[in-house]
């Protein structure tokens, strides 16, 4: 009876040893698969060709827009272009032929390219707490769309906004209080009944918003040579708002 008990826990254990090894060994070729495939992106990036001036005058403002949305597309689902930015800083070296001009906030927590999924040499990029312009701003922009041939300009703000709570609360600082001056305007034009503090984070929202009107209105109304582009077709200036929560860049009408 012992014996007959013994040979049967044998058997047992020998299956169990047999399942084993042959579960180690799909894992094994799992991780062979994985490894190879990690070796194939390393060798072969997927590069997107930097534009020569030829395709880069080819789009139209609604193409740059479409190009951003589909980018910040991919951006939310961790899907960015894998590039080879070495190759793209040679082949920039000796000019460049951007889409957009992109006026942004200073925030870290807003890294412009890879938002829209963007390489070097795709936009210009102008930054400032507040995403406010002024006449050092406005002369990147017209250099940018008149001289260089970008076909958008993008005031994009974001939310939960230091800049832009500072200036709801008043606030008092050395040469912030001067910047925060530029915000202010947008603050006193935004209407909402209702506890108008920064620790109202719906309120913090449509100042948000109304700044980035508010500068689109300035753009055009201290640049002739901005203006009368959008007229005639040549640019659009847009706006927009980056959710830091998501990740996702909100276009604006």
């Amino acid at each position: 009876m012992k014996k007959i008990l013994f040979f049967g826990t044998s058997i047992f254990v020998l299956a169990t040893l047999i399942s084993c090894k042959e579960e180690t060994s799909n894992k094994s070729d799992e991780l062979k698969e994985y490894d190879q495939e990690a070796i194939v992106l390393t060798q072969k990036p997927l590069v997107n060709e930097v534009l020569s001036k030829e395709e880069r005058d080819a789009l139209s403002p609604d193409d740059v827009i479409k190009m951003f949305k589909e980018g910040n597309s991919r951006f939310i689902n961790n899907d960015l272009t894998v590039r080879d930015h070495s190759e793209q800083v040679r082949k920039t070296a000796s000019g460049q032929f951007p889409k957009a001009v992109v006026l942004s906030c200073i925030d870290s927590r807003v890294p412009v390219e890879d938002v829209f999924d963007r390489g070097i040499g795709d936009i210009f990029v102008g930054r400032v707490a507040g995403n406010f312009v002024n006449e050092d701003l406005l002369g990147s922009m017209e250099f940018a769309t008149k001289v260089a041939g970008a076909k958008l300009v993008l005031v994009m703000g974001h939310e939960h906004c230091g800049a832009v709570k500072s200036a709801i609360d008043d606030v008092q600082l050395g040469n912030i209080t001067a910047l925060l001056s530029k915000i202010k305007p947008a603050v006193d034009a935004t209407s909402y009944e209702g506890d108008r503090t920064s620790s109202n984070p719906e309120f913090v929202h449509k100042v948000n918003e109304s700044n980035v009107l508010n500068t689109i209105e300035q753009i055009r109304t201290n640049s002739s040579i901005l203006k009368e582009m959008e007229e005639n077709g040549e640019i659009k200036i847009v706006g927009a708002t980056y959710d830091l929560d998501t990740g996702v860049a909100t276009f604006l009408n």
